[in-house]
Order: C-alpha cells, then structure tokens, then sequence
C-alpha cells in the first residue's frame, strides 16, 4: 500500500518556481530542487515524473500567477492609461526578481512546443487585456488616436520584458525607473 505524500504538492511546485527562477533549467540540479523542495527525491519523480514535467508545471503555474496579478493591477484603476502605468510600475518594482516566464523564453526560444503553447496563452491573454485598455485610454484621449491598439500592447509587453531582462542583466532601480516612464511617455 503506498504511503500519502506528506507534502503540500503546491508548495513544493511554488518552491521549484523560485530555483526555476534564480538558475533556469539547465542551472537547476534535482538535489537543488529537493532541497528547496523539502521533499525526497523519489516524492520529486513520483509526483512530477521527471524534471522536465516540473519545469513546465512550473512555467505554467507561474504564468497564469503572473497574468492573473498583471490583469489585477491594470484594471486596478478607474482610467485606463493609470492602470498601464500601475502595471509597469509593478514590473519595474519586481523587476530584480528574476522573471521565470522571461528566462525560460531565453533558456529555450521556440524550441520546445509545450513551452512556446504556455508563453503564446499567457501573451495573448495580456495582450488582449492591454489592447483593451488602451481603446480606453485613446477614447479618454490618453493615448494618442492615431496608434494601433494591437502594436501598442505589444510594444507594453515587450518593455516589460525588456525592463525585467535589463534588472537581470544589474540595470540600476533608477535605470529600470527610467525604462517604465520612458515606456509610458512614448504613448502620449
């Protein structure tokens, strides 16, 4: 009869995301994992098969966690250009935290097909949220009429990208400031 796992299966994945984040794959050992972990090693393969399938669960928990507290903070406010300027504020102060869904993109490009499906889902539900406000903001007269809504949301998506790989790479809090109000500037 096997024993029930005497560990919290989302809190051990939720841990495997820090290391995931902080070493990517190839920098990431099972011994690292486990220990973060705080389970054995025959818990690790039991429940997630290998460390692939933790990975991409990994990935994937961490993009719908992220896309949900991105979706949050840009229809935190009422007006819509302040609720884009909330949402690259948030990624500027997170921004020296290392971004899983940003490195994983680096680590493997398209090159792995369940990743790629992970990265195309979560883009295209941000871009879709920010194509969205930002009809609002150009409606409001916020954001200047005469730029395509669709290139505007992919030109948000790609600075927040950008600002989280320029904090990776040792940009300053300033430096990473400078980014977010450049972004934000380039809209009016």
């Amino acid at each position: 009869m096997a024993r029930p796992k005497a560990f919290n299966k989302d809190e051990a994945l939720d841990a495997a995301i820090g290391v995931f984040r902080e070493h990517g794959f190839a920098g990431t050992s099972a011994g690292m994992l486990t220990d973060a972990m705080k389970i054995g090693r025959q818990s690790l393969y039991d429940t997630f098969h290998d460390k692939w399938d933790l990975y991409r669960a990994a990935v994937q928990r961490y993009a719908e966690t992220e896309i949900h507290a991105h979706l949050a903070t840009l229809r935190s406010q009422p007006k819509a250009r302040d609720g884009i300027q909330r949402l690259i504020a948030r990624v500027v102060a997170d921004a020296h935290t290392p971004c899983l869904g940003v490195g994983s993109i680096c680590e493997f490009g398209h090159g792995r097909a369940d990743l790629t499906q992970i990265h195309h889902d979560a883009a295209r539900v941000l871009e879709d949220a920010l194509t969205a406000r930002i009809k609002e903001a150009q409606a409001d007269g916020d954001i200047a009429p005469d730029l395509d809504p669709k290139h505007v949301a992919g030109f948000v998506s790609a600075n927040i990208a950008g600002i989280r790989i320029a904090a990776r790479s040792g940009a300053s809090a300033g430096d990473l400031q400078a980014l977010g109000n450049l972004a934000l500037r380039v809209l009016a």
